[in-house]
């Protein structure tokens, strides 16, 4: 894969590919390729869309035991904590468990903005946890095989969306 309308020659584009496939940060492998920090930021910037691009388009469907959570990333702010604070991004995850996970930033976590992306990638008839979030509440109503509450105290240890 080489990114298209770069001034950068291939096995320049290689070796950044190779440090940012190893973990290393774009200052990093600036240093080590012989190019400005900027280059490299920017050419890591380029991968990390075309891949976010590339999982997007998967129309794969999780099913079985599915896990359903929201939650809110960014630095510490004053003011409000959790849904609603200012500065924070939202972030939708559902995992299967013992399997895949799909994130998603959405901007709120109402009902509106969960259920296409729930639909699509949820096949019915999956066992989905949930922590009893009003937004979940009409995936519920559409499949009767669907959500357990993690919040009730009578439910197993195994039983929590904390993994998301």
């Amino acid at each position: 894969m080489y990114v298209k309308h770069c001034k950068l020659s291939r096995s320049e584009q290689l070796e950044l590919m190779k440090y940012f496939v190893s973990g290393a940060t774009a200052r990093t492998a600036a240093d080590l390729v012989d190019i400005h920090r900027n280059t490299a930021v920017r050419f890591f910037h380029k991968l990390r869309e075309k891949i976010a691009m590339k999982q997007q388009h998967r129309s794969e469907q999780l099913c079985g035991k599915i896990e359903l959570d929201e939650s809110y990333f960014g630095g510490t702010h004053k003011g409000k904590r959790g849904r609603g604070a200012a500065g924070k991004v939202a972030v939708f995850g559902l995992l299967k468990r013992g399997g895949k996970v799909y994130t998603q930033i959405i901007l709120d976590a109402k009902s509106d903005t969960l259920m296409p992306i729930i639909r699509e990638k949820i096949e019915p008839n999956s066992i989905v946890y949930t922590d009893c979030w009003r937004g979940y509440n009409a995936w519920t109503s559409l499949n009767s095989n669907i959500s357990e509450s993690t919040t009730a105290p009578f439910l197993p240890k195994n039983i929590t969306t904390l993994t998301v």
